[in-house]
């Protein structure tokens, strides 16, 4: 049985949604037609294009062939539609996750300045703190704090942030202002839940005040901020995040801070499609744009 382009254009559908209803609704099909087409295609292909894992599909090895087949074909289509707009069209839905703050500091603006120029692009961004996945069938992009060590992908160096130790005013009023780092011990911390941290890199607090107790864990880092102001304890926070608030003061900044990198991750050929070097270019341009604030080196504006 050859192998019919419908086929390999399902199989891209099931690669970026890692479901068969989801692809199944994008594409306008049944769900039994997809996993027929997808049968199909393993039978002309003479192996398995899917894997089962805890996140719906992943595509195997020959599956990666295949989707790289129908991404040409995807874009070859795009230029045929769109004959004015030449090979760099940039529209269709791009799929990402990243942690909470990148998400609403970086991604969204990038996201939103790229959409002024090509309407046609939709990006869809889930928020999560955790380390790169080894399968990402469904994503076009991670963002992850620390070095990733994936195989069979791309990883891309975005950018430094830097973290610091930051109290609202009214808790230093209230509860005194630490004299030295040694003190700060003695309060509690805001911060991420010890037991569902999954990124090693984040671990800067309790490696650097192992006595310290915990006031309140979250594992969003707006609730960290929050609670910060709200006087909680002494929260471990972004500094281009705490630096938007008045109402809070760094402590020993030149002591206590932690610089950690924004790593992207992109599955292989992931550039050869425009759109995802578009968003790319844009995550890039943003980082840049906010370099000193990520580092802690001025007040966003």
């Amino acid at each position: 049985m050859d192998t019919t382009p419908n086929d390999l254009l399902v199989l891209l559908a099931v690669s970026r949604t890692a479901k068969f209803t989801t692809a199944a609704h994008n594409l306008g099909l049944t769900h039994s037609t997809v996993s027929r087409r997808i049968a199909a295609l393993e039978k002309a292909l003479g192996g398995r294009v899917l894997a089962r894992s805890d996140d719906g599909w992943e595509l195997t090895e020959l599956g990666e062939r295949a989707v790289a087949v129908a991404e040409q074909m995807e874009t070859a289509v795009a230029e045929l539609e769109s004959p004015g707009q030449g090979p760099e069209t940039v529209s269709g839905v791009v799929r990402m996750t990243a942690t909470d703050g990148f998400s609403a500091y970086i991604a969204s603006p990038a996201v939103s300045k790229l959409r002024r120029r090509h309407p046609g692009l939709s990006v869809e961004i889930v928020t999560v703190t955790r380390q790169a996945l080894q399968q990402r069938s469904g994503l076009d992009i991670e963002v992850v704090v620390g070095e990733p060590r994936v195989h069979r992908a791309e990883a891309i160096r975005l950018g430094d942030y830097e973290l610091g130790l930051y109290a609202s005013r009214d808790y230093l009023a209230a509860n005194g202002f630490p004299a030295t780092v040694e003190e700060v011990s003695d309060h509690r911390l805001v911060y991420f839940v010890d037991s569902m941290l999954q990124v090693d890199d984040l671990d800067a607090p309790r490696r650097l005040f192992p006595e310290m107790k915990d006031a309140l864990t979250s594992t969003n880092v707006f609730v960290h901020v929050e609670a910060t102001r709200a006087g909680a304890g002494i929260g471990f926070l972004p500094c281009f995040m705490a630096d938007q608030h008045t109402d809070l003061v760094r402590l020993f900044s030149d002591s206590v801070a932690e610089r950690l990198p924004y790593w992207m991750v992109l599955r292989p050929d992931s550039m050869r499609r425009p759109v995802i070097a578009a968003v790319v270019q844009a995550l890039q341009d943003e980082m840049l744009a906010h370099q000193a604030a990520l580092e802690g080196r001025k007040l966003p504006r």
